[in-house]
C-alpha cells in the first residue's frame, strides 16, 4: 500500500517532521513567510491530508482545490482558522492539538501578568538605552501581583492551569465562563464564579483564555475597558480578535487601565504602530506554546490525528465528530 500524501503548511520541530516523513509522502512549505492563499491552493491539489498552522485560513475554496483531501489536522488547539462548517459539509474531519500545550501557555500568560505588572519589558529597554543612572526609590514603580484579584475569562484547561499558578501568588480567583463549573470543582480549584461585568469591575488583573467565536469577537471593547479599574492589567494569550485593539490602545494611552500584556493580535503579524509606541503594553510574537517540548508534542499529535484519519481510524482529537458518525452510518449501509 502506498503512503498517503500529506501537505504541511510550515516547518515544525525536526522529530515531528521525521515521524510524518517516515509514514507518508510528506510535502512541506519551506518559505520564510506564511504561505499565501494562492500558493496553498496550488500546492494542496494532490494532498490527502492537510496540516495547517493557526496562521493559515483553510476555507471551502482551499478544500475544493484538493479533490483527494480526507482530513485537516490543525497544528494548534484553536481552530478558528478553519471553516469547520465547510469541512463538515464536505465530510472532512477536522482535528486539533489540545492538552499538550496547556501548561506551557499558562506559563506564558503568567509571564505576561508579571511583565506587565512589574514593567519588566520597559525596564529592559531602559537599561539597554543607557539612560539608567542607578537605583532610586520611586523609579519605574509597578504593582504587586501577589495577593491581588485575578479575573479569568474562560475556565477551560488553560484557565485552570493559570488558576493553579495564581494560588502560588496568594491571589483571589474570579472566573467567568459560559458553563459554570460544579460547586465541588470550584472549591477544588479555589475559584469563584462571577458575572462578566462584575469580574471586570472587581479584578486587578483580567486574563483571557476563551475560544474565538462570533460571540467572543471584541468581547473586550471600549465599554468593557471602562468597567475595569484604572490600575487594572489586561492579558490576552488566547486569540487577538477577542480584544478590540483600537479601544485598548485608547484606554492604555488615556490611563483608563494601567497596563496590558498581549501575545496575540487582531491581524497577525500586523501590529498597529500606535500600540507599538506605548510603553505600558508588553507585546510578544504569539509565543504561548513556544517551547521545544510543546511544539514537538503538538507536531506529534497533529501527525497522529492526520495519519489515523487517513488509515480509516477515528482521530484522537476530532473537532467535528458528526463527520465520523456519518461515515459509520454510510459504511453500514
Amino acid at each position: 500500500m502506498s503512503k498517503p500524501r500529506i501537505f504541511l503548511c510550515a516547518r515544525i520541530p525536526e522529530s515531528a517532521e521525521a515521524y510524518l516523513g517516515g509514514r507518508s509522502r510528506l510535502d512541506i512549505y519551506k518559505g520564510k513567510d506564511n504561505i499565501r492563499r494562492a500558493e496553498l491552493i496550488r500546492v494542496v491539489r494532490n494532498a490527502e491530508g492537510l496540516i495547517p498552522t493557526v496562521t493559515e485560513p483553510v476555507t471551502g475554496e482551499i478544500m475544493d482545490a484538493a479533490p483527494d483531501l480526507r482530513v485537516i489536522a490543525n497544528y494548534g488547539v484553536g481552530y478558528n482558522n478553519i471553516d469547520v462548517d465547510a469541512a463538515t459539509e464536505r465530510g472532512l474531519p477536522v482535528t486539533n492539538t489540545p492538552g499538550v500545550l496547556t501548561d506551557t501557555t499558562a506559563d506564558l500568560a503568567f509571564a505576561l501578568i508579571l511583565a506587565a505588572g512589574r514593567r519588566i519589558a520597559e525596564g529592559d529597554r531602559f537599561v539597554r538605552s543607557g539612560k539608567w543612572k542607578g537605583w532610586q526609590p520611586t523609579q519605574m514603580l509597578g504593582q504587586d501581583i501577589h495577593g491581588k484579584t485575578l479575573g479569568i475569562l474562560g475556565m477551560g484547561q488553560i484557565g485552570r492551569a493559570v488558576t493553579r499558578r495564581a494560588h502560588g501568588f496568594g491571589m483571589k480567583i474570579l472566573y467567568n465562563d459560559p458553563r459554570r463549573l460544579p460547586a465541588g470543582e470550584e472549591r477544588k480549584l479555589g475559584a469563584r464564579y462571577s458575572s462578566f461585568a462584575s469580574l471586570l469591575k472587581r479584578s486587578d488583573i483580567v486574563t483571557i483564555h476563551t475560544l474565538l467565536t462570533a460571540e467572543t469577537r471584541h468581547l473586550i471593547g471600549t465599554a468593557e475597558l471602562r468597567m475595569m479599574k484604572p490600575t487594572a492589567i489586561l492579558v490576552n494569550a488566547a486569540r487577538g480578535p477577542i480584544v478590540d485593539e483600537r479601544a485598548l490602545t485608547v484606554a492604555l494611552r488615556a490611563g483608563r487601565i494601567q497596563a496590558a500584556g498581549l501575545d496575540v493580535f487582531e491581524e497577525e503579524p500586523f501590529v498597529d504602530s500606535a500600540l507599538r509606541k506605548l510603553e505600558n503594553v508588553v507585546l510578544l510574537p504569539h509565543l504561548g506554546s513556544a517551547s521545544l517540548e510543546t511544539r514537538t508534542a503538538m507536531g506529534m499529535l497533529a501527525a497522529k490525528n492526520c495519519l489515523a484519519a487517513l488509515s480509516g481510524k477515528k482521530p484522537p482529537n476530532l473537532v467535528n465528530p458528526e463527520v465520523w458518525k456519518n461515515r459509520r452510518k454510510a459504511a453500514k449501509t
